[in-house]
């Protein structure tokens, strides 16, 4: 699409000249969210996170200046000194390795860092080895549950506080929760070690997450801040309005945010083969891309069935079909009446003209 085109799709979608019903097919994203997470909550419980040292605690290996980074030379240096053991082996820069194994005593740590140390060709100087006990495991562990729980809550109350709704806090959380457990359930089919690193980056999915459903959520609330004042468009179909005037602004948020994080992930990740870069930036990238979409397709619609059982939203509602079905049955121009759905024109009870509606513009 040319700038000048895409300019002029989103200006179109600003002004409610091109509109796409996205609250009102809410069915779809619910159950394409809903097989998601399933799908997630599977994985996570019959595959299970790959939790690294931090967490399960064991010994770790640094070998510095090595000859290759090969991982098989440090599973087989591995297996000659304790035999049944499974190291996890990620490169560390250029020219070093860090190899991860479960507890080891004094004499078998001596003997793996020598062997480390002649399967990769240095001294064994070279060979660092650090002890993590379960305990300290534990509470990285929980410090993490914790501090992710805090931030949710946290962010719930402040959404419920700022929109004055507690059907918006309700839809955010839900979506945030959403986008961690479908980031997790990815990170769980890749494989890839889980780290204090990963958990910053689901930490930082969270907060991209409120932020863009803050941006939606407030033009949102723009515009049906007086809908109960008028019979020409429902709530839904005036939330559906935000959503499209909001989702230039995603794409290019999200675009923006993805491209850095899409370099470091495959350029430091795998080219530069930096393990501790890969661990945040594939759970950011998933995250962000996940939040984006949920806060257009999930969020913002959860609201609108939400806040659509309250007595006043359901009456109105009734109210506004009715009144555009019986300029159906008058013979009302069919535009005037699609533009009403879409929420982007003004319907005017006992007409068959259309005006189009104009945004108001904050001060």
């Amino acid at each position: 699409m040319a700038r000048g085109g895409f300019a002029q799709w989103g200006n179109d979608l600003y002004t409610g000249r091109r509109s796409y019903p996205i609250v009102q097919r809410r069915g779809i994203w619910f159950s394409i969210v809903a097989l998601f997470s399933v799908a997630s909550v599977l994985i996570l419980v019959f595959q299970g996170l790959n939790l690294g040292i931090d967490f399960r605690g064991g010994s770790e290996f640094t070998v510095s200046g090595a000859s290759t980074t090969d991982e098989d030379v440090a599973i087989d240096a591995v297996a000659a000194v304790a035999p049944g053991e499974e190291p996890h082996v990620t490169q560390v820069g250029g020219n070093a390795v860090r190899v991860q194994v479960s507890e080891l005593d004094n004499e078998q740590t001596d003997r793996v860092a020598e062997a480390l140390a002649d399967a990769y060709g240095v001294e064994v100087s070279e060979v660092t080895s650090n002890f993590i006990g379960p305990t300290w495991g534990e509470s990285v562990s929980l410090r993490a549950l914790w501090g992710t729980l805090a931030f949710v809550v946290a962010a719930g109350l402040f959404m419920a506080i700022y929109f004055r709704a507690w059907r918006m806090s309700v839809a955010a959380v839900v979506a945030m929760l959403a986008d961690v457990l479908i980031s997790a359930g990815v990170y769980a089919v890749i494989g890839w070690e889980v780290t204090p690193s990963t958990i910053i980056g689901f930490l930082t999915i969270l907060g991209f997450s409120l932020y863009d459903k803050m941006v939606v959520f407030d033009k949102v609330r723009e515009n049906t801040d007086t809908v109960l004042e008028q019979t020409r468009s429902t709530y839904g179909e005036r939330a559906n309005l935000a959503v499209n005037q909001t989702l230039v602004r995603s794409i290019n948020t999200s675009v923006v945010a993805l491209l850095p994080v899409a370099g470091i992930l495959f350029v430091g990740g795998f080219l530069l083969g930096a393990g501790t870069l890969k661990d945040i930036s594939l759970s950011l990238f998933v995250g962000i891309a996940a939040g984006a979409l949920s806060s257009l397709f999930l969020a913002t619609p959860l609201d609108v069935a939400l806040r659509e059982r309250e007595p006043k939203i359901a009456a109105h509602t009734r109210k506004v079909m009715d009144l555009r079905a019986g300029l159906v049955a008058d013979g009302a121009d069919e535009s005037v009446v699609a533009a009403a759905a879409s929420g982007s024109a003004q319907l005017v009870p006992g007409t068959h003209l259309g005006q189009s509606a104009q945004p108001r513009r904050r001060r």
